[in-house]
């Protein structure tokens, strides 16, 4: 069963917008942590952004002020807003869920993981 599925992914200018979504299963939806994850070619996957059920967020350095995440629980569907977009936020995006109550920051605390949508800016 797929527990999570990106969209809204694609190619735009820099300083443009995108609005990646994650549809989750509700059961999936219900995990403590809920973030957004992305990876370069070549480099390792880090972290963007995350949220808890408690509606705490958390950005990477390189990304706050321009990038905003919020989920929908009405429709089990976790959001990436981003604005302001530059050549280096190029990358494969993944949205993932984890059940551990504790720091959402890390990847560590993911236990589930999307297939990944695609993110190109070009200068």
């Amino acid at each position: 069963q797929v527990q999570l599925v990106e969209s809204g992914g694609g190619s735009v200018q820099a300083g443009g917008s995108l609005r990646l979504s994650c549809a989750a299963a509700a059961g999936t939806f219900r995990s403590y942590c809920m973030g957004w994850f992305r990876q370069a070619p070549g480099k390792e996957r880090e972290g963007v952004a995350s949220i808890n059920t408690h509606g705490t967020t958390t950005y990477a350095d390189s990304v706050r002020g321009r990038f905003t995440i919020s989920k929908d629980n009405a429709k089990n569907t976790l959001y990436l807003q981003m604005n302001s977009l530059k050549p280096e936020d190029t990358a494969m995006y993944y949205c993932a869920a984890g059940r551990v109550v504790g720091d959402c920051r890390p990847r560590r605390s993911y236990n589930d993981w999307g297939q990944g949508t695609q993110v190109t800016v070009s200068s």
